[in-house]
């Protein structure tokens, strides 16, 4: 897959919970063979200040007035997040991508079981979006810290089911997103999530004690300064050795990580 370098025009930005952004960008070279778990590395001004690029995954796609766009998914956490939510209409950023493995499906798999906390719903939502309508039964299961930080229900799309808890019980199962895993592991034929590492160590004990040694793939969170490998940054310890994030990933299986 052809990796570009483009400055991609920013359309529309929307907070969609307290502070966290999505904002839709026009650039088709960048997203037309994009898939759902792939990501974009984003600076969004030309300096000195923010250095470094901030690497995102593709949230969702739309096809407006003849052409592709995308939009990514965020949290304001910094000055670079900050940068992205202020930016206006007809400003712009420079992107490169579309960078990383995505998910695999598999073609027998029928329930897909798709678990994520915090912004790492952006690309279950992206994969969500693709999924719907190729006879397959999806269950989304998210968890946050209290109800102002779910995901909105109504943006999803209407067939997919929408599992959520709440750290403090304020919005759906008290606990963590990981009980909700446990529950329909059993009923999943393939397993998908993305979020934070301290998710995915529970998550490979559940699968271990389950003992099926059912496929998980996740998509692994990492500092990334580059995205093409040559920082070595986002090294991953694997059991099959040491794996970079953004060249071999984000896509692993769970316990080859965990």
């Amino acid at each position: 897959m052809t990796v570009r370098q483009m400055d991609a025009e920013v359309l529309e930005t929307e907070e969609i919970t307290p502070g966290t952004f999505v904002t839709w960008y026009a650039g088709e070279e960048l997203c037309r063979a994009a898939q759902p778990g792939q990501f974009v590395m984003v600076l969004p001004r030309e300096g000195m200040d923010p250095f470094l690029p901030r690497a995102f995954s593709f949230y969702r796609f739309r096809d407006r007035g003849g052409e592709r766009q995308f939009a990514l998914l965020y949290a304001v956490v910094g000055e670079a997040t900050a940068l992205m939510a202020s930016q206006r209409a007809g400003e712009s950023a420079r992107m490169t991508g579309p960078l990383g493995h995505g998910f695999e499906v598999r073609s027998s798999a029928r329930n897909l079981l798709l678990v994520g906390g915090g912004v790492g719903i952006a690309p279950l939502v992206a994969l969500a979006d693709e999924q719907v309508g190729k006879e397959r039964t999806l269950v989304l299961c998210f968890g946050a810290r209290s109800a102002s930080g779910v995901y909105p229900a109504e943006l999803l799309p209407p067939e997919v089911e929408y599992a959520v808890s709440t750290e403090d019980g304020s919005l759906g199962r008290a606990g963590l997103v990981t009980e909700l895993f446990t529950e329909h592991l059993p009923w999943a034929d393939q397993s998908l999530a993305c979020g934070p590492t301290p998710m995915f160590r529970i998550m490979a004990s559940v699968v271990r004690a389950d003992g099926m040694r059912r496929s998980v793939q996740v998509l692994m969170e990492t500092e990334m300064a580059c995205g093409t490998g040559i920082c070595y940054g986002c090294a991953v310890f694997t059991k099959k050795g040491v794996r970079l994030c953004c060249r071999e990933g984000p896509r692993f299986e769970l316990l080859e990580v965990f």
